[in-house]
């Protein structure tokens, strides 16, 4: 494919938070080289040890040459992409955005990584908005292959190819959303999903447990070998048909979040990094259930590309 025959280039990340070292561990396995953009640099050592651990995941040996840490605006001249992963405040966000459009060149794609703020919203009063997109990582960005490349109402449908060019000469599987609308298109198919599995144990028909093994063990471990139309066209879309009328009257259509999810963050009980959440996670359960994860997703990736191969 012509988009894998990109040469390695100058990534700008701008946040390194974990979103940030990921992005940017995917940059540097690829060859790229890095400037991260972190005003404290009290965070210095630990991202650089998430940047070299991630890159190490990915197959690769980032040189310390590769990337650079500047606690302020650098020169954007040779940028061929500036990425900006910091938090989800779009006040900070636009703020950022017009800055960008000032100090980065015209030509030069200028992403954020928002999960739901949309890139029209962020890139609002920018005279360079046709070049902003919204490159959509999931955490751990360098472990989860696919990206959303989000267009927003101003961006140039082809600083959207570009972006998705770029991403897929690294290894990864963008994903092309046409319009900028809350959720963009996976965190949309995720919170539907979501919603049901909340009202499930409000509802006292499922514990978390059984919840998130319904998922992983059913139609969940299925989706490594195929989305969900795929899946319903294999079995019959009749079958889906018949199965929608039946079991959509019942599902849960609150345009509220599950009054149980808000009890628990509303009591400070955030999950693993709290230490309590719908399940009590005391750090070695925390360690050991991180380090199953991220093992599956790599094996997970490598059934993948083997199968994708052709």
């Amino acid at each position: 494919m012509p988009e894998q025959s990109l040469p390695p280039g100058h990534a700008v990340v701008l946040g390194l938070g974990l979103m940030g070292c990921d992005i940017a561990a995917i940059f540097l396995a690829g060859g790229w080289r890095v400037t991260a953009v972190e005003p404290r640099e009290a965070a210095w050592p630990a991202a650089r040890e998430r940047m070299a651990r991630a890159v190490a995941q990915l197959g690769g040996a980032a040189a310390e040459a590769q990337i650079a840490a500047a606690p302020e605006a650098v020169d954007y001249g040779d940028a061929a992409v500036v990425i900006e992963a910091v938090p989800e405040n779009l006040a900070i966000k636009r703020d950022l955005f017009a800055r960008l459009d000032r100090l980065v060149p015209p030509g030069v794609p200028v992403a954020t990584n928002a999960s739901g703020l949309r890139i029209t919203d962020i890139a609002a009063g920018c005279a360079t908005r046709a070049r902003m997109a919204n490159l959509h990582f999931f955490l751990p960005a360098h472990l989860v292959p696919g990206v959303e490349v989000v267009r927003g109402e101003h961006t140039d449908p082809a600083v959207c190819e570009r972006l998705a060019a770029i991403m897929a000469a690294l290894g990864r599987k963008p994903i092309m959303v046409a319009r900028d609308v809350p959720g963009f298109l996976a965190n949309r198919l995720q919170h539907a999903m979501m919603r049901e599995a909340f009202a499930a144990i409000e509802e006292g028909l499922a514990t978390a447990d059984d919840v998130d093994a319904a998922v992983r063990y059913t139609f969940g471990f299925r989706y490594i070998a195929g989305g969900p139309i795929l899946q319903k066209e294999l079995a019959g879309l009749e079958t889906q048909l018949a199965a929608a009328s039946s079991i959509y009257p019942s599902l849960n259509t609150s345009p509220e979040p599950s009054p149980g999810l808000r009890r628990l963050v509303e009591a400070g009980h955030y999950g693993a990094k709290t230490g309590q959440g719908f399940r009590a996670w005391p750090p070695e359960r925390v360690a050991r259930e991180q380090a199953r994860y991220e093992m599956a997703l790599q094996a997970a990736l490598d059934v993948l590309r083997e199968a994708d191969a052709d």
